[in-house]
């Protein structure tokens, strides 16, 4: 990697892009300066360490959205279970919106999808945590595996009676 900018030097990101930043000191300019070296063919001037790095991140970032609207979504579906008197018009839209973050995470990562298994679990043991907190009982109250289906969980009704 090359060395820190010295002080007074241009800043534009072509001229930083020959001395370059260290990815420790600032991610942002350092993503700049990567990007701009790509652009230009630069290859050989490139911090493939740390660009391998970030690019394993931003993978696991795909996963943990799709994990996270699994989380929140089976914590309601829990909530709706176990608490019927409480159940509102809130619950049913963010079931309803959790869905959707699933559905377009899935569409714009399809390579999610052998991974889906592994995303109910993890964020069944993060949303029954959350509905234990959320419903003010201990979680050993709820099932300690996930009692849903893939297909319940992303197609399941969830209406409001009525006279709601």
């Amino acid at each position: 990697m090359a060395e820190p900018v010295p002080k007074g030097a241009p800043h534009s990101p072509a001229s930083r892009a020959s001395v370059g930043t260290a990815y420790e000191a600032d991610l942002y300019t350092w993503v700049q300066e990567q990007v701009a070296l790509l652009r230009a063919g630069a290859v050989d001037a490139l911090d493939l360490q740390n660009i391998a790095e970030e690019l394993s991140d931003v993978g696991s970032e795909q996963y943990d959205k799709l994990e996270s609207a699994v989380d929140v979504l089976v914590a309601h579906m829990l909530k709706w279970d176990n608490q019927p008197e409480r159940r509102s018009r809130s619950w049913t839209i963010t079931i309803a919106e959790q869905r959707k973050r699933i559905e377009k995470q899935l569409r714009k990562n399809p390579g999610l999808k052998p991974r889906i298994a592994e995303a109910i679990e993890d964020g069944y043991d993060l949303g029954r945590l959350r509905a234990a907190r959320e419903m003010r009982c201990a979680p050993d109250l709820l099932p300690r595996a996930c009692p849903y289906t893939w297909d319940e969980i992303v197609n399941r009704p969830f209406e409001l009676d009525a006279d709601r």
